[in-house]
């Protein structure tokens, strides 16, 4: 009796899949997703991509980087692996950033996925650099820093410095819940503009004090400007990257909204109106100096709120200072147009930013958005949105202009620096069509 050799089987579907290319193309996309969630522009996002791409031994890396969204094509000799992810988590740490870029920037030519995946683990793994008071407080700070600047009292940013702390202690407590961030946004506005009115009313009443302190309240508010997204999403359409670019602009108004929509609802229940408080008379060289320290302070404590390392902070405040007392002396000394004023000043952030980078060995984004941040005309931007609850269009119309005109012109101004100082975004670069 014989027995017939059995037929060959076909190779399975997992014999056929190309296992080395599965794991590159994975750890390729993981250093996307980190790169997004900690904040980056799609233009850093996908060169850190293609810089780990080249060191795995890939051919090709094209990546398509939206807010939440990435799509990842890794190509190596004939075949290609096509992956999407989702990052749901939308927000800023510029420790994270650095880690990366550092890391990522001292690849060698060619590295293991193994050794790779493992340096990702601990930058993943990383905690805060400050616990959740210090974050709240930095937050508070920036803000009462920003009160000064807008013409507010000592009462105004004492108020301020309390009610932007809780506030922002509020919001970080809650998102690391994961509860809904525009839902988030509107609570941490609410509490904040209560407690600044709160104490604002109690202490003026005790002490007889003008009620003008009411007034600045918008300043409490002032840690929700989302300016990162702002800055990040011109910057990615300065680059010609609508679909990035567009995607963060639109969360950052949806921001915008949320908190002024917060505002409004206070102010419509109490009966108050946010018009800035006028500038307390003080000596001149008090008063320069004073907004010398305000400029410093404030963008310190955004730079911190961020998760930046003392050093990277520093650096920032001080690039930050010098680029917004210029700004200051060239609108209220030199009349010069606000936009104008905006657009030298970011200009001069980004060549500082650029100066200043190298040495301190952290992403330049990390020293150029915390100083163009206070900058950011976050008092108009409530005031057009609280206009238009009100049904005045015409004010609304005319804060919405005011506002997006110095963003665009800050955007202009780090845009310029940019092409000044990188080839890559001086020159397309142009490839097989």
């Amino acid at each position: 009796m014989t027995t017939e050799d059995p037929q060959p089987r076909a190779p399975g579907e997992a014999e056929l899949e190309p296992v080395e290319l599965i794991r590159q193309s994975g750890t390729v996309q993981r250093v996307g997703r980190l790169a997004l969630a900690a904040g980056h522009g799609s233009y850093r996002v996908k060169s850190h991509m293609e810089r780990v791409g080249k060191a795995l031994g890939l051919d090709a890396v094209k990546a398509h980087v939206a807010l939440t969204e990435l799509t990842t094509t890794s190509v190596r000799d004939q075949i290609f692996r096509t992956e999407v992810s989702e990052v749901r988590t939308v927000g800023i740490n510029a420790d994270r950033l650095a880690e990366l870029e550092n890391y990522i920037g001292d690849l060698p030519a060619r590295e293991s996925v193994a050794s790779i995946e493992h340096e990702l683990d601990r930058i993943a793994a990383k905690e805060p650099l400050y616990p959740s008071w210090v974050n709240a407080l930095s937050a508070g700070a920036a803000c009462a820093a920003f009160a000064f600047l807008n013409n507010g009292g000592p009462l105004e940013c004492a108020g301020v410095l309390v009610a932007a702390t809780a506030g922002q202690y509020v919001r970080r407590s809650l998102i690391h819940r994961g509860i809904n961030q525009f839902g988030v946004t509107m609570l941490a506005a609410a509490v904040a503009c209560l407690l600044y009115l709160g104490l604002v009313l109690a202490i003026g009443s005790a002490f007889s004090l003008s009620g003008r302190h009411v007034a600045g309240y918008v300043s409490a508010i002032l840690f929700l400007v989302p300016g990162f997204p702002l800055v990040t999403g011109a910057l990615d359409l300065a680059r010609l990257d609508f679909s990035a670019g567009i995607s963060r602009l639109t969360y950052a108004l949806m921001i915008l909204c949320s908190a002024a929509l917060s505002l409004w609802a206070v102010s419509a229940v109490i009966g108050l109106e946010p018009n800035p408080p006028v500038a307390a008379a003080l000596d001149p060289v008090l008063r320069w100096s004073l907004l010398t320290l305000a400029s410093f302070v404030g963008v310190l404590g955004f730079a911190l709120m961020f998760n930046s390392p003392w050093h990277m902070a520093l650096g920032a405040a001080v690039v930050g200072m010098v680029a917004n007392v210029l700004r200051l002396v060239m609108v209220n000394t030199w009349d010069v147009a606000p936009q104008a004023a905006a657009a030298g000043a970011a200009l001069l952030v980004g060549l500082l930013a650029r100066w200043i980078a190298t040495p301190l060995r952290v992403p330049r984004l990390t020293i150029s958005v915390p100083a163009v941040v206070i900058m950011v005309p976050g008092v108009a931007a409530y005031r057009a949105v609280f206009e238009f609850n009100g049904g005045d269009s015409v004010a609304a119309l005319g804060f919405s202009v005011d506002a997006g005109l110095v963003v665009v012109a800050l955007a202009i101004g780090l845009a310029v620096s940019r092409m000044l100082t990188d080839r890559e975004w001086t020159f397309e670069q142009r490839r097989g069509l």
